[in-house]
C-alpha cells in the first residue's frame, strides 16, 4: 500500500478551513512556474496546497516581489498550528474552570458552613463521576487541599480567590498566544505546563495510576515538543534556524529553486 497516497495532508485542511492563498510575482521565471493555461481559463497554485486554483479571466492574485509574497504555514507547519490551537481551546476551557471556582469561593466566603455543607455534598458525586473516567479522587492530594481550603480563614479564602483569578487570566493569556501562533505563546505555554510538572509529580509520589501517569508523561512531552520543534530558548539555533526552516519549506523558495 502507498503510504504517501493516503497521509493526511494538513495543507489541504488549511485551504479548506482558510481558502487558497494565491500570489503572482514579479519574477518572470517564478511567475511562469505558478500558473498554468488550461481550456477552462487561467490557473495559480497556491502557495499552501500547492494545487492550481482557477480564476476568472482577466483577474490576477496579489503581485509584488517574491520576498514580500505572504509566508504559508504548509505540511508540518500546519499540522503544529492545528496542534497548538487546540491547546488554546483546552487553555480557554481551564480558564474558564478556574473563573468559575473563584466565583463560588468568593461567593461563600465568610460563610464557611455553607461553603462546608456544599462541598461536602459534592465530594462523593464527584468522586464517583471522576472514578468512572479513570481519576482516583480517593487518593488525591490536590483534592485533600481543596478540602483544608474550605475551613480556612476568610482573609486565606481571599487570597485563594486572587490566586484562582491569576491562574486563570495567565491560562487565558497563554490560549490567546497559542491561537494566534505566537513566539511569546510558545514560551507562554512552555512556562504554563512545566511550572505544573512539579504538582503532578507530586501526586504521583502518593499514589501512581495509568491515567496519572499518562497525564504528566503527555505534559512533559509537550514541554519537550515545544523547546525542540520551535527551537525555543536557542535550541537547534533558536528563532534564526526556526526562521529559516519556514522559509525553505515554502512553495516559492521550492519552485525559485527549481527555476534556477
Amino acid at each position: 500500500m502507498d503510504k504517501q497516497r493516503h497521509r493526511f495532508d494538513w495543507s489541504l485542511l488549511g485551504c479548506a478551513l482558510g481558502g487558497h492563498v494565491l500570489y503572482a510575482p514579479d519574477e518572470a521565471a517564478l511567475r511562469e512556474r505558478l500558473t498554468a493555461r488550461t481550456a477552462g481559463g487561467t490557473t495559480w497554485r497556491c502557495l499552501r496546497c500547492a494545487d492550481f486554483v482557477p480564476v476568472a479571466d482577466g483577474t490576477t492574485p496579489p503581485t509584488g516581489p517574491a520576498e514580500d509574497a505572504p509566508l504559508v504555514k504548509r505540511g508540518a507547519e500546519m499540522r503544529d498550528a492545528v496542534l497548538l490551537r487546540f491547546f488554546a481551546v483546552e487553555r480557554w476551557v481551564r480558564g474558564a474552570l478556574l473563573l468559575a471556582a473563584a466565583y463560588v469561593v468568593h461567593r461563600f466566603a465568610g460563610r464557611q458552613d455553607e461553603l462546608r455543607q456544599a462541598f461536602d455534598q459534592a465530594a462523593p458525586v464527584v468522586k464517583q463521576v471522576f472514578g468512572k473516567a479513570g481519576f482516583d479522587l480517593q487518593h488525591s492530594k490536590t483534592l485533600e487541599a481543596l478540602q483544608k481550603a474550605v475551613d480556612a480563614k476568610p482573609t486565606t479564602l481571599t487570597w485563594i480567590v486572587m490566586a484562582l483569578v491569576a491562574y486563570a487570566v495567565i491560562e487565558v493569556i497563554e490560549g490567546l498566544g497559542l491561537w494566534l501562533l505566537q513566539r511569546w505563546g510558545e514560551y507562554f505555554a512552555f512556562v504554563a505546563t512545566g511550572m505544573f510538572l512539579p504538582l503532578e509529580i507530586y501526586e504521583l509520589s502518593h499514589h501512581v495510576t495509568l491515567l496519572k501517569l499518562g497525564t504528566f508523561a503527555l505534559n512533559l512531552l509537550l514541554v519537550i515538543y515545544l523547546v525542540w520543534t520551535k527551537r525555543l530558548f536557542g535550541v537547534r539555533g533558536g528563532k534564526r534556524a526556526y526562521e529559516a526552516q519556514r522559509h525553505a519549506a515554502s512553495l516559492l523558495e521550492v519552485e525559485r529553486a527549481a527555476a534556477s
